[in-house]
């Protein structure tokens, strides 16, 4: 053997080598960073941290323009908060929240602290300082149209504190995407209606909806039928996807009311 072959010859790096490379030098180390999982694998799987990330922003939007799409969008907002400890501040532009809505996906009214703003420009001043305020675990807001500008001074607020931002793109009622311009958001979800099977008891089963995250950072979109929260903020598949009738835990709470 020469020389030559006997020097060792350095493993090739692979993706995951490199990422870690690329992080290290951007200073970003995502093991550590704080994630809530969805419990649900189909979504947690596809999702680059294994779950949401907390420490971040993240833009959510109805499939049209209807109310149906838009209380969707609201109540999946509500669903990823209600699983978390501590006050939340949401900021709107109408008072048109209602409490019993998001009290049914999980989120106890008596954790929201409501501010109203006159514009989009003085919700999101409104939400940057509630990001910087550390005792809140949660800050959300409506807006129509927020400049790209301002989703990264929204994200650079929330990166490395204690609450996630959530923002709801509002669909133009005229029509239109309200993802058309770039966004700093790490991630960014479609909400829709869809048709909810009959329940085993009888009447109508448990909302539905099509959930599209069309964007994510270090990952790849992907699209599923799932459920709406339950009391506990949690999504399901719908029974028809998964190998049973029915999840025994959720039908006893589905058929009151």
């Amino acid at each position: 053997m020469t020389e030559l072959e006997s020097r060792s010859v350095p493993d090739t790096p692979t993706i995951a080598d490199l990422r870690r490379t690329v992080q290290a030098i951007a200073g970003e180390n995502v093991q550590a960073m704080p994630t809530l999982p969805f419990g649900l694998d189909a979504i947690d799987g596809r999702l680059a941290g294994n779950g949401l990330r907390l420490d971040a922003l993240h833009e959510v939007a109805g499939e049209g323009a209807s109310w149906g799409d838009d209380s969707a969008a609201v109540l999946f907002m509500a669903g990823i908060v209600a699983r978390l400890s501590g006050p939340v501040l949401w900021v709107v532009r109408t008072r048109d929240l209602f409490a019993p809505g998001l009290f049914q996906a999980g989120l106890d009214p008596r954790r929201v602290i409501y501010a109203e703003a006159r514009d989009d420009e003085e919700l999101l001043a409104l939400m940057e300082d509630g990001l910087r305020h550390r005792s809140l675990c949660a800050v959300l807001g409506e807006a129509r149209r927020v400049s790209t500008a301002s989703t990264r001074r929204l994200q650079l607020s929330a990166q490395g504190g204690p609450a996630v931002a959530l923002l709801l793109k509002q669909t133009p009622r005229g029509g239109g995407d309200p993802f058309a311009l770039p966004s700093a958001a790490t991630t960014r979800w479609r909400v829709a209606s869809a048709p909810s099977a009959p329940a085993p008891w009888g009447g109508l089963g448990p909302a539905c909806w099509r959930l599209s995250c069309v964007r994510q950072r270090g990952g790849d979109p992907f699209e599923l039928f799932v459920e709406a929260p339950d009391e506990t903020g949690r999504l399901a598949l719908p029974a028809r996807l998964v190998d049973r009738p029915v999840a025994p835990e959720r039908a006893p709470a589905r058929a009151v009311g």
